[in-house]
């Protein structure tokens, strides 16, 4: 069983779906997740009705410990990408368990 999805995978799904030929399919895609990306980069969040939340939050810069070694390092600053679903959305998987 596979538990990834590719945007091969998405692109197919739209092509039998819609009927949209595959270039079309694939542009689309493109498009939607452009288009997620930038208003997250510009507004560091992005909600989507009936589905969730992707939230943009910036980390410090820590110390970071390797657990074999007990060697200690610097982790930099960065930013992280955070997903929280909505009601509906955590409701539907829990209805098709």
């Amino acid at each position: 069983m596979r538990n990834n999805l590719t945007k091969k995978d998405i692109i197919n799904s739209i092509y039998m779906q819609i009927g949209f030929s595959k270039k079309i399919s694939e542009n689309l895609l493109e498009d939607i997740l452009n288009t997620i990306i930038e208003n997250l980069i510009t507004n560091k969040k992005v909600k989507i009705s009936n589905f969730g939340t992707f939230s943009l939050k910036k980390k410090n810069k820590r110390i970071g410990r390797n657990p074999k070694t007990k060697e200690s390092k610097i982790i930099t600053d960065r930013n992280v990408i955070t997903f929280k679903p909505s009601k509906q959305f955590k409701s539907f998987i829990n209805s098709h368990e």
